[in-house]
């Protein structure tokens, strides 16, 4: 075996900072034989397995104790099928190298998130999403994926084999196996033309309809303690295509985006009562652009500044009343808020835990900076979202478990049944997993 692994107990931790983890061992397979070969290993070993990304979880959803995989032999693209419109990437590939290769093909995802630092199966496994009117998460336009199961099997699923495992595994969270290739729809590179501008809330919660109608993907942040937002709009274009100049993008997503951003988050935690007026600042900082560019390079930006994020999927008629009672919550509560709200929309989709399942749905995120108290904030929020119906990301801070989370998920014992079948020993059980799954 070609694998490599830790010769001591190494020390996990995640991008956030949130969550740190010890395993008995660490496991860096070159193939999806290899892999079989560690989870049944791990199996007469008594061992737990977890596959782990990048670490852009919020949550321990690949914390173990047990055996750690890290996909970085896995990756690169194992086949381009121009016929059908398909491409099938092995599950460790970052996003970021994806959409480089997929541009030297001359093609696109449909949609994306707005980085590009996860592994694709870390992405999809959690649900990433970006936002769309009509495309939904970038698990939602996979075709066919492999994955390796329980029993040390190696098992590929799409919408005309094993379908049931198709409609779950898409968004699995580590718990029916471990990813080793994913299958996605493309299309022929686009351009998109993407629309900046600051608006106030008022306006945007009054027009959102409008807004999200009108445009193929809509998000906007808002400025706690301010009544400010950014707006962004993005929409298929016939060309030219006219990238932000390298000056200018360098000064708007470098210097005031991360810099002056990180530089506004440090003042904020050593004078927090300065925040309101740093937010009304900041909320002036960035000014309306327009450019228009291949999808990767307009759905995605730099993000540089730690954060700790927890985002909820509402239905997408009661995003507007959320966000107002979240507002409120905020002026009358004394938090400081340093880190805008960010807000995106997608289509309903039939994936069975899917934030988006069986329903139009609107995200907001909320976030803090990192190594600042956010339970406070967070607990608020939290109870606005589930007054609401919310569905909490399944990679970003939540307290829900499986009572609260079968109330919101009609399809969730279709998920937890399959879970027994496919792993009925729990091999890829957490902590985690157990809480939002049950046992």
């Amino acid at each position: 075996m070609s694998s490599t692994a830790s010769g001591k107990n190494g020390t996990w931790r995640n991008w956030g900072g949130t969550v740190v983890a010890r395993p008995a061992r660490e496991v860096v397979p070159a193939s999806a034989d290899e892999l079989a070969a560690v989870v049944r290993r791990a199996a007469e070993d008594g061992l737990k397995v977890k596959a782990v990304g990048t670490g852009h979880s919020f949550t321990s959803i690949a914390a173990t104790d047990g055996v750690l995989i890290r996909p970085h032999l896995l990756t690169g693209i194992r086949d381009v099928d121009r016929e059908n419109m398909t491409v099938t990437v092995e599950a460790g590939t970052p996003l970021k190298r994806l959409n480089l290769a997929l541009a030297r093909e001359g093609l696109s995802l449909t949609n994306m998130g707005d980085i590009m630092e996860q592994t694709v199966s870390g992405a999809t496994s959690t649900g990433t999403h970006g936002t769309g009117r009509t495309s939904g998460s970038i698990a939602a336009q996979i075709t066919a994926l492999e994955l390796v199961t329980a029993d040390g099997s190696i098992l590929t699923c799409s919408k005309d084999r094993h379908t049931e495992i198709f409609a779950a595994a898409r968004i699995g969270l580590g718990a029916l196996g471990v990813v080793t290739a994913i299958t996605f729809a493309v299309e022929p590179v686009f351009l998109l033309t993407a629309r900046e501008e600051p608006m106030p809330l008022d306006a945007v919660l009054a027009d959102f309809d409008a807004l999200w109608a009108e445009n193929e993907h809509f998000e906007f942040y808002w400025f706690p303690h301010t009544g400010s937002t950014n707006t962004k709009r993005n929409n298929r274009s016939a060309g030219p295509r006219r990238p932000v100049g390298q000056l200018a993008g360098w000064f708007e997503d470098e210097f005031l985006s991360n810099g002056v951003f990180q530089a506004a988050q440090w003042a904020g935690r050593a004078a927090p009562a300065t925040i309101p007026a740093i937010a009304r600042v900041s909320s002036r900082a960035l000014s309306a652009r327009t450019y228009t560019d291949v999808p990767y390079k307009v759905f995605t930006s730099p993000r540089r500044v730690r954060f700790v994020e927890m985002e909820y999927a509402v239905p997408r008629a009661a995003v507007t009343g959320a966000l107002r009672e979240l507002k409120a919550m905020v002026d009358r509560s004394g938090l400081r808020v340093s880190f805008p709200v960010e807000v995106r929309t997608a289509p309903a989709d039939d994936i069975t835990l899917s934030t988006a399942s069986g329903r139009d749905s609107a995200y907001i995120a909320v976030h803090m900076a990192k190594g600042t108290p956010y339970q406070p904030y967070f607990t608020a929020a939290e109870r606005i979202f589930t007054a609401h119906d919310g569905r909490p990301h399944w990679g970003k801070v939540h307290t829900r478990n499986a009572e609260d989370l079968a109330r919101v998920y009609p399809r969730f014992a279709e998920f937890t049944a399959l879970r027994d079948r496919l792993d009925p020993d729990r091999l890829f059980g957490n902590d985690y997993l157990r809480r939002v799954l049950g046992a």
